[in-house]
Parts: structure tokens; C-alpha cells; sequence
């Protein structure tokens, strides 16, 4: 996939609510509601949670839930101050996600914070003087830090920011001296997975806030060896509640904060996920996510119950924004005229003047992403893989019909349903597509292991190669027809793990090697005009990447006499 996000490109992006294009399908019906990442308020009588991006509040014991916050953009995370006069959450409304503040009693929305990636909102400190969270936009590699702010904004500064250690999901305890944090793995990123994966496994960790920030100054609370996430003080303050599926399911636990005390298993589920927990000020009621549902758990006695909830009221409607953009863009594509350039912003496909710019034209509507764009020799059409279906799929849309057209996936006539070629694997990637020097054909890569060529008038779907083709994620350009279309080139990675290049006849046959040489890692291939010659690019692991040449016709040595 070319990547053009460092690159300024004079078109004026229009996105506009436009009716569905000719040849694509209405959306479907609506989902049922889902309900997640809840929050109590101080005294346990409301809950706060989220449903289709929108923060909504329902009475504890249930009932008709009432929309609170409603905006085009994602609105998640929210969490009731302590004395429950305003009410904080998360906000793509301004890029990434930012941290925002309501005040109850006169409805203004303040934005708190202004990082470049996700701030996630942990907590309020006890005294409502500071709002805990953690970001990755000081750090490596998408490792958190954890930061507090005021909640009428100001310079947030670092809590606990341990280089090469992923903090977050942070709990300060009632009196503030403490901190609570959960540490290592990739859990913040990944704490939607459900089974054990070592990558996902976090600790449980406190931090005294009184004391210099030094080895002595942090204590592990859990062992590790499980997921064990989002600590809640109890009400006594010397012990906390957390996510942890050490006994195979997801379950809250209670474990004591005095040295070596061993974590009691609190609710019994086994199966399902607890996701989200949020505990009262006085330490009685714990609400969590589970299945897309709010539930909540009687700490004293234990017993966990679903809470029923009725949504009343609208979320916001699509919103009509004017885009200017100038960067940002993907899958920049050049027509072979030399007129248009197709392009990829914000997941949706356009088209524009190469030459003047101006307005662009919207191809694609879909909920779903499009990429890797590649167009037709008569420049009139353009094949893109699309993720409308789960698993990409190719499309092919006409300008001159301002048609959609499926070229994998759902089998389109018996002719091909009698093809066995044709029959798609459920769950592999379809990806990138390109066309034959006469438009006639499309290759493609399915799974990152098969090399396909698909006949556009008759549908009839033929594997070329198989083999380690690509990425299956479809990264790059790993295949190039030649100029006559009647051969393929093709990567082909081998037993060592050396990525090299292979040709294959079009019509059918023996794949062939013709490049040998010992890389890492190669990703795109182009076939000279004239077809004398191909070009990859080729690199090892930890250092730059180089262009290699292949010359397909024998040249005869000079030497100098």
C-alpha cells in the first residue's frame, strides 16, 4: 500500500451526505444497541455508559436510559467527578481522542487535553483536583505514560513514566498517595482480546506519590502471568478490585495492598467478558461491561445482575462537514493518461483532476474501508479492494456508467459457481489488484499465498502460483504484469525467509525463480516499458533498502581492452 501522508496535494476533498452510488447496496438494518464501558457515580445511584458513540446516563437498578452527550464523533470514557457536578470523557471530536470535561449545570464541554494520539481517561484524583490519564504521545513504540491535568485544563505532567514500560489504566487511591496502575504487555491496546496470549499479560502495580520516583517507590501487587487490568480502590482504601482472567475467564478479583496477600476471586463467570469496571466512592457497587451489556456487582454479598436498559432519545445524525485536506491521503494513483489520480482519505475512495484539482469525486459509501487503488490501461476504470464484506474483496468501478462492480467474493453467475477455482476462502484477504495491458483480466493476491487471475467477462477465477507471496495484510505491490500480459512476476519468499522474484506465464504454467538473493524483506515490483527488465526493491532488517535490477534477456559482457 503507497502511503501519502507526507505529501501536500492541491484538491479541494468535498465530503458531503451523498445518496449511495449506482451498484452499491443500501445499509442494512440497525444493529442491536450495545452498551459499554459504564461508569457509577459517587453514590452509587447512576451510571454513566456508552451506546453507538454517544454517552448516555440510566438510573442503578435500571429503567429508561437518557442521552447525556451526542456528537458526529466517538464520545467514550466517561467518569463522574466526585462530587458529581461534572462529568469527563473521551472525544475523537478533534482528532485522535482528547479528554473533555461537561460541566452539569451549564452544559459547556471544555477540551483538556491536545495530544496527537489517544489520551485514555483513567480517574479522578478524590478531591476533584485532578483528572488521571495515560498517553502514548510522549513515548515509544505506543508505550503509555501516565499524566494527570487539571480538569480546567493546563500542562499535564507525568505521574509515572518508566522508559520501555507500558503503564496505564492508573486508579489513584482515596487519600492520594498512592497510585494504582496496571504495567507491561500490550494490554492497553489489546484489552478487547479475549484468551490468554503472554503479549496481553499485565501486573498490577502501586507507586507512592509521596516519595521520589525511584525503584523504592514501586511495589507489584499481583505475580503476573495473567491479564490483570483496571484496579479500583475499595472504600477502605487498602485493598483493590481488578480485571484478571488467571483462572481462564475474565473475572473481577480483591486483593489486599499489604505486602504478599493473596487475591480472592470475587465474581464466577465462566465465560463471557467483564471489560470496564468502575467502582462508588463508598466502595459498595462495581459496574462493568459484560457481553455488551451493564451489569453490576453487590460488593458485600457478591452477586452480580444485569441491569436492564431501555435507550430513550436520538444519537446525532450523520454530520455534513466541508473538508479542506492536504494531507492524509492514501493510495495515491496516477491514470495511464495522465488525467486523473485516484486517492484514498479517511478510509472512502475519490477521484480528481491530476492537472487543475478542485472538487473531488466521491467513488466509494461504505461503513467499511477501501485501498490499495489501481487503474484500468483506458484510464476509464479503477479495481480497489474493499472490507464491506469482513474480509477484503476486489470492486471495480466504471467512470463512464458510474457503476460498482464485485469481482471476488459472492460467486456472480452459474457459469463461475461452476468453477471450482472461483470459490473463495471465507476468511482470506483478496488484495492488490492489478489490471492486464489490456483490461481484460485482473491479478490479485489471495491470503498472501496464491496468486490469481480473474477473466472480467466471464468471471472465471485461475491460481497462477502458490506460495509465500505477500503480506497477508496486503502490504505493497507484490505482483507487476509485463508490458505484452503475458507474464507475472511475482514475490516468492523461501525456505530461509529470502524474498525474491519469480515470473509466471499468464495463461499457466511452472512458476520460475529469477532473482536469488539473500534479504529480509521486499515489497513492491515493477516490469520495464519495454520488458527487458524488473525492478524490486530488497533490504535486510536494520539497514536501508536498495533497488535490484533483472535483467530477462541475456546482455552481452563489454570489457575494455
Amino acid at each position: 500500500m503507497t502511503r501519502a501522508s507526507s505529501i501536500t496535494v492541491g484538491i479541494l476533498l468535498t465530503i458531503r451526505a451523498l445518496a449511495v452510488p449506482t451498484g452499491q447496496s443500501p445499509p442494512g438494518p440497525a444493529p442491536p444497541a450495545a452498551f459499554a464501558e459504564p461508569a457509577i457515580a459517587p453514590d452509587g445511584t447512576e451510571i454513566a455508559f456508552v451506546s453507538g458513540g454517544d454517552i448516555w446516563t440510566v438510573a442503578a437498578h435500571g429503567g429508561e436510559a437518557r442521552l447525556l452527550v451526542s456528537n458526529a464523533a466517538n464520545d467514550t470514557r466517561p467518569i463522574y467527578s466526585p462530587d458529581r457536578t461534572r462529568l469527563t470523557f473521551v472525544s475523537t471530536r478533534t482528532g485522535g481522542g482528547d479528554v473533555y470535561v461537561l460541566t452539569f449545570a451549564t452544559g459547556e464541554v471544555r477540551r483538556v487535553t491536545f495530544d496527537d494520539a489517544l489520551d485514555q481517561l483513567d480517574g479522578w484524583s478524590r478531591d476533584g483536583k485532578w483528572l488521571y490519564f495515560s498517553s502514548a504521545a510522549h513515548e515509544l513504540s505506543n508505550i503509555n505514560d501516565v499524566y494527570r491535568v487539571s480538569p480546567d485544563g493546563g500542562t499535564p505532567m507525568p505521574v509515572s513514566a518508566d522508559r520501555f514500560t507500558n503503564e496505564f489504566f492508573s486508579a489513584p487511591s482515596p487519600d492520594g498517595k498512592t497510585l494504582a496502575i496496571s504495567a507491561r504487555g500490550i494490554a492497553s491496546s489489546q484489552w478487547w482480546r479475549h484468551g490468554h496470549s503472554h503479549l496481553d499479560e499485565a501486573e498490577i502495580w502501586l507507586r507512592d506519590l509521596t516519595a521520589a520516583d525511584t525503584p523504592q517507590a514501586w511495589r507489584a501487587v499481583t505475580s503476573g502471568g495473567a491479564k490483570e487490568l483496571w484496579p479500583m480502590w475499595a472504600g477502605d482504601g487498602r485493598s483493590l478490585f481488578f480485571v484478571s482472567d488467571r483462572s481462564g475467564a475474565e473475572n473481577i478479583w480483591h486483593v489486599p495492598t499489604a505486602a504478599d496477600a493473596p487475591a480472592r476471586q470475587v465474581t464466577r463467570f465462566s465465560d463471557g467478558r467483564v471489560l470496564w469496571p468502575s467502582i462508588d466512592a463508598r466502595g459498595a457497587t462495581i459496574v462493568f461491561e459484560r457481553n455488551f451489556r451493564i451489569w453490576t456487582l453487590d460488593v458485600a454479598s457478591g452477586a452480580a445482575a444485569e441491569v436492564p436498559i431501555t435507550r430513550v432519545g436520538a444519537p446525532a445524525g450523520p454530520a455534513v462537514d466541508r473538508l479542506r485536506l492536504t494531507s492524509q491521503f492514501e493510495d495515491l494513483a496516477l491514470s495511464p493518461d495522465g488525467r486523473k489520480v485516484a486517492f484514498t482519505a479517511r478510509g472512502e475512495i475519490f477521484a480528481a483532476s491530476a492537472k487543475d484539482g478542485g472538487d473531488a469525486v466521491r467513488v466509494t459509501m461504505t461503513p467499511a474501508a477501501e485501498s490499495q487503488i489501481a487503474w484500468s490501461p483506458d484510464s476509464k476504470k479503477i479495481v480497489y479492494s474493499s472490507e464491506r464484506e469482513g474480509p477484503p474483496r476486489l470492486f471495480v468501478y466504471d467512470f463512464t456508467s458510474s457503476k460498482e462492480t464485485p469481482i471476488t467474493g459472492a460467486i456472480p453467475s452459474a457459469s463461475a459457481r461452476e468453477n471450482a477455482a472461483a470459490k473463495v476462502d471465507a476468511t482470506a484477504n483478496d488484495f492488490a489488484p492489478r489490471f492486464s495491458p489490456d483490461g481484460k483480466s485482473i491479478a490479485y493476491v489471495r491470503g498472501g499465498t496464491e496468486l490469481h487471475v480473474v477473466d472480467l467477462e466471464s468471471r472465471k477465477d485461475r491460481t497462477l502460483a502458490t506460495g509465500i507471496i505477500a503480506d497477508a495484510l496486503g502490504v505493497g505491490r507484490p505482483i507487476a504484469w509485463s508490458p505484452d500480459g503475458k507474464w507475472i512476476a511475482h514475490f516468492s519468499e523461501g525456505t530461509r525467509g529470502f524474498t525474491n522474484v519469480a515470473v509466471v506465464p499468464a495463461a499457466g504454467g511452472e512458476s520460475r525463480p529469477v532473482s536469488f538473493l539473500a534479504n529480509a524483506n521486499a515489497t513492491g515490483i515493477a516490469w520495464a516499458p519495454d520488458g527487458t527488465f524488473l525492478m524490486f526493491d530488497t533490504g535486510q532488517r536494520t539497514e536501508a533498502g536498495q533497488l535490484a535490477r533483472v535483467d530477462l534477456i541475456l546482455r552481452t559482457p563489454k570489457f575494455r581492452e
